[in-house]
């Protein structure tokens, strides 16, 4: 960053987080223009206008100080306050001569801009913002000088940092998950997976209702799942591990939230055979509300036979995402592989029942029909009734990446100064 450089208009919400606007602060100084501010110990010596601190030769004084420490009460800034407020005035005087030193500066307007936006965040405007600091005894000056250190130190930081702030995509669909996540309910499940080939319904049927009739221990029911399930479950007993009830197919989580640990559920009819639960244990947040959950997943189809397990080991050793499986199913016809990106109440029970317990880049084998499925959880994500900009979640995420390297540099700035009293 070389030469003069001019500021860009403030955008809402980038400003200044060094201290935050609340409606604490907006009942504080709503009192402010119909009361005086209670008087406020200072520090101040003889002569307000003589050095309290000095920062690279260049002074804070004690009226500064005076005025910070008023303006921090009104922020109901915590800590000890004299200490904060000097410690503060001194970040900005690093902040003011970092600017100056890469020849960035901010116009009268851009200040007002930024003063305008600030007082925003209590529902003032500006005019009205100065009006009561006023009546606690701030001057718009230390208001003004506030505003302008941190417009600089922004754009200092852009400058130095921008290019190291890049954000990728796999980052940004995280953050959005995280946000939709909502209190949750989890459940901690045993399964058998019976498979039910054409014509072999009824017997399938017949089966988990004898099991279902005849097990009562965990113990019993690890013992069926190892003779008859043919989920990849079934040489661990048919256990899973903690499962949110959102991952679970919308047809099957009725069924697990009837139990009670212990429980075996009904038999539940999905494609190609029929499930069973046994639910261990379960976990309650707070009432969640209602999510939906969108998966993307992969299908590669693989023949049942004495390969079968060699060749999904195989695959499970060259994979890590859905995009590898690709390049697994190069020369197989198109219709082995399949993907799709689907809300949960749309994908077959079968296919949900597996994934249940998959985060992305994790798969599992199923049984269909005559086939094996290697099954690939691609992506998970709650559909959210008004979905998040991804370009507003990508410039909050450089924010705060931005701030993590404007703190480790104000440190070495504060490290590197010379800060002394007079």
């Amino acid at each position: 960053m070389t030469g003069a450089t001019a500021l860009q208009r403030p955008k809402p919400k980038e400003l200044m987080t060094r201290m935050p606007v609340t409606r604490r602060l907006l009942t504080a100084l709503t009192a402010a223009l119909l009361l005086s501010a209670a008087p406020v110990a200072t520090t101040a010596q003889d002569n307000p206008f003589a050095p309290r601190i000095i920062v690279n030769d260049r002074a804070v004084t004690n009226y500064e100080l005076e005025q910070r420490i008023l303006f921090m009460q009104l922020l109901r800034a915590p800590g000890n306050i004299e200490e904060e407020a000097l410690k503060a005035l001194i970040d900005d005087r690093l902040r003011m001569q970092t600017a100056k030193g890469f020849g960035i500066t901010a116009s009268p307007e851009q200040i007002e801009a930024g003063m305008e936006e600030f007082a925003g965040r209590a529902n003032l405007t500006g005019e009205q913002f100065i009006q009561a600091i006023g009546q606690a005894g701030v001057a718009p000056q230390t208001f003004r000088d506030f505003v302008e250190a941190g417009l600089v130190w922004r754009e200092v930081v852009r400058g130095k940092f921008g290019p190291q702030a890049n954000i990728t995509d796999a980052e940004i669909d995280r953050a959005i998950a995280q946000a939709a996540r909502k209190p949750e309910v989890r459940v901690l499940l045993s399964e058998i997976i019976i498979p039910a080939p054409q014509g072999g319904e009824a017997n399938a049927m017949a089966l988990a209702q004898q099991i279902q009739n005849s097990v009562t221990t965990e113990g019993g029911f690890a013992a069926a799942a190892r003779s008859y399930s043919a989920s990849a479950s079934a040489r661990r007993g048919g256990i899973i591990d903690w499962v949110p009830l959102t991952n679970l197919p919308p047809a099957i989580a009725p069924f697990v939230l009837a139990l009670g640990p212990g429980e075996v559920s009904d038999p539940v009819q999905i494609p190609g055979g029929v499930a069973l639960f046994q639910l261990r244990a379960i976990e309650e947040g707070d009432a969640p509300e209602a999510t939906s959950v969108s998966v993307e997943y992969a299908q590669l189809y693989l023949p049942a036979d004495s390969t079968t397990d060699a060749r999904v080991a195989e695959i499970t050793a060259q994979v890590d995402t859905c995009n590898d499986l690709y390049g697994v199913a190069k020369g197989v016809p198109e219709d082995q592989l399949t993907r799709e990106t689907l809300p949960m109440s749309q994908v077959p029970a079968d296919v949900g029942i597996a994934l249940a317990s998959l985060d992305p880049g994790e798969s599992t084998t199923f049984a269909r029909g005559a086939n094996r499925v290697f099954l690939m959880l691609c992506n998970r994500l709650p559909e959210t009734e008004e979905p998040l900009s991804r370009d507003a979640v990508r410039e909050q995420l450089v924010n705060q990446r931005l701030a993590s390297f404007a703190d480790g540099y104000l440190e070495d700035l504060r490290a590197n100064a010379l800060i002394r009293e007079p």
